[in-house]
């Protein structure tokens, strides 16, 4: 058999296999109703605070991500939907009252931690999501709340 049939004969399987994984869906990250745990429920959130953590941090670290339109593109929904799992694992905005009051200061510094130096928001969602990337004035803000808040629960 020629190299060039061969060639064919793989991109065909390639574009048949595309084509049937746009079939197979993950579940959406899409809370039913509000969380008695959120952390707006149970601590001070400024309002401009929370617009920032919205915009910037809850798409990955809530229960309610909003999907952008290449989320119905495999395999982009399987990379996306690790990208939240593993956001939620490490951090979840809608689940900080379930934490421990030690696993919540933790939280809270790793917050800190990674804004300041430039991890969070990741830079591959910021890239898209212009209005996610951080000032330096809001990641003050966020700072500031963090530590008030941390004096709180202390």
């Amino acid at each position: 058999m020629k190299i060039s049939s061969l060639i064919k004969i793989g991109a065909g399987f390639i574009l048949m296999l595309f084509v049937i994984i746009q079939f197979v869906d993950n579940e959406k990250n899409i809370a039913v109703a509000p969380s008695g745990n959120e952390i707006g429920k149970h601590y001070q959130v400024p309002a401009h605070v929370q617009k920032l953590l919205k915009t910037s941090c809850y798409d990955c670290h809530s229960n309610t991500t909003v999907y952008p339109w290449y989320n119905n593109i495999q395999p982009v929904q399987w990379w996306l939907a690790d990208h939240v799992n593993s956001g939620k694992r490490h951090f979840n905005f809608d689940e900080f009252n379930t934490y421990s009051k030690e696993k919540k200061l933790h939280k809270l510094d790793e917050v800190v931690e990674t804004m300041q130096n430039d991890e969070m928001p990741l830079a591959s969602y910021t890239m898209i999501h212009h209005s996610a990337k951080l000032s330096e004035t809001e990641k003050a803000d966020i700072e500031a709340w963090v530590k008030d808040l941390k004096k709180e629960i202390q």
